[in-house]
């Protein structure tokens, strides 16, 4: 019997990495998308190339430049990340590192891909506890997404399924890295830091929520001694 098959966006994060074991472990055929659409911690897509080697999953990378990003200081390096208090991440609004639409442009790509390979599934690692704030993390929009990829495909409209799984959902940072753990998602190859460079900054919010997680997990974070 043909195995379903699960289209997974994949940052080369840690939570999109655990995301990409969930499937798997699930039983699905996986193929990965990741997309450059300009960020400054471009880093994180040599992670993605290493996670999906890794796990034996086709990788799909595409480019995209979209001048109004900039708006973005996760995309334009002139403009400076937020450095709250880890208590304050999340509490003041929507963060000047919200790209505008970028999972809205994400899981469009992805409906594209999995309707192309018939997939039954898209995957993703959005979170709404540790989020940062983001307004297209939440359950609700990824419900709409769904609606938009089953009524706007040829696949939804001939009753194919179509479905955009969230399995991180309602956990938190130490929450997902406990879930990676038992399922020896490769941790230490992962990268999160939205400052890019050589090591992790250890002050944007990413960070921050990195360093919380483990500290809760009561593990050392293995990305520390990462090269690549």
């Amino acid at each position: 019997m043909a195995r379903s098959r699960a289209v997974v966006l994949l940052s080369g994060g840690l939570d999109s990495t655990t995301a990409l074991f969930w499937t798997k472990s699930r039983g699905y055929h996986t193929t990965a998308l990741c997309v450059d659409y300009g960020q400054r911690h471009r880093r994180e897509i040599a992670s993605a190339r290493r996670v999906a080697r890794l796990a034996g999953t086709p990788l799909h990378e595409l480019s995209l430049r979209l001048p109004w990003l900039r708006t973005s200081s996760l995309v334009d390096s002139r403009k400076a990340l937020p450095d709250l208090p880890l208590a304050l991440i999340g509490a003041g609004g929507v963060p000047s590192t919200y790209v505008p639409g970028r999972n809205t442009i994400l899981l469009a790509l992805a409906v594209s891909l999995a309707e192309t390979v018939r997939a039954e599934a898209i995957v993703m690692g959005a979170n709404v506890l540790d989020y940062s704030g983001y307004p297209d993390c939440r359950p609700e929009f990824l419900s709409a997404m769904e609606r938009v990829a089953r009524s706007g495909t040829k696949l939804g409209v001939e009753g194919g399924r179509m479905r955009i799984l969230a399995p991180l959902i309602r956990l938190d940072k130490k929450g997902i890295i406990r879930l990676a753990l038992r399922l020896r998602a490769p941790l230490g190859l992962t990268w999160s830091c939205y400052r890019g460079g050589r090591r992790p900054c250890g002050r944007c919010d990413s960070c921050k929520l990195r360093e919380k997680g483990f500290a809760q997990a009561g593990i050392r974070d293995p990305g520390l001694r990462i090269r690549l």
